[in-house]
């Protein structure tokens, strides 16, 4: 794939940057569309310019990119530093870097054990007490929920995808981001709910929903408390 270039053009009032890349893999002419801009892929024969594919579709550039741009607003200004604060289950908790055997959260307090944060760094050391946590809690909420629901999970794994929040796989194992650590306790619940629902109903079908509500009752505000507040779960930079 050749270096991409980066171009404007004039979409319906909005100065919309972009870039063209060739590519012997496309078949046809797409826009891409992300946190990062607008990608023209162009096929090795072109049928038509990128200019013309971007107009013909201005209208969904421009919505695209706007909300990229929001989420982008919405993005809290991380800094790995001492006396910091990271949400922790929804509510902000202080970074602390001390003497300690292992970090640990305390008092509404993120205790990071110093011999971590010397060896790596206070973000390493704080994705790691995430993570550990995070299997924690996840197992600890499927083991109830499975039980309540009358569904049974094969395993957990705790990922770190950066937009999507869980899965379920065809042979029963959990896919859950750590990053739902920083969310409230009923946002973890709602997705731990939603991903063994699919144990019982694969597709998202009345029966599915009608799962999820009899153990989530406010799953429709918890599911769009996630699409609003998406950019509040952003880690470090390295999400975006």
């Amino acid at each position: 794939m050749a270096k991409a270039q980066r171009h404007q053009i004039d979409l319906l009032g909005n100065a919309i940057e972009y870039e063209v890349r060739h590519s012997s893999d496309a078949s046809n002419p797409r826009i891409d569309v992300d946190i990062h801009g607008v990608t023209v892929v162009l096929p090795e024969s072109p049928s038509v310019t990128p200019d013309e594919l971007l107009r013909d579709n201005a209208a969904w550039v421009v919505e695209k990119t706007s909300g990229f741009e929001k989420f982008r607003e919405q993005v809290p200004e991380r800094r790995f530093v001492e006396g910091e604060s990271f949400p922790y289950l929804g509510r902000e908790h202080e970074v602390v870097v001390e003497q300690r055997p292992s970090s640990s959260v305390v008092d509404g307090t993120l205790r990071l054990a110093r011999h971590h944060v010397e060896e790596t760094s206070i973000e390493r050391a704080l994705e790691t007490l995430y993570r550990r946590n995070a299997r924690q809690r996840f197992e600890r909420r499927a083991d109830y929920f499975a039980e309540q629901m009358g569904v049974e999970y094969e395993q957990i794994e705790v990922r770190n995808q950066r937009t999507k929040w869980g899965s379920c796989s065809s042979n029963g194992t959990l896919g859950l981001n750590w990053r739902l650590m920083m969310a409230p306790r009923e946002i973890v619940d709602y997705v731990v709910v939603h991903e063994l629902a699919h144990l019982r109903e694969p597709n998202h079908s009345s029966e599915f929903w009608s799962l999820v509500a009899e153990h989530d009752p406010e799953y429709e505000a918890h599911s769009e408390w996630l699409t609003d507040n998406s950019a509040r779960l952003i880690f470090s930079e390295d999400d975006l």
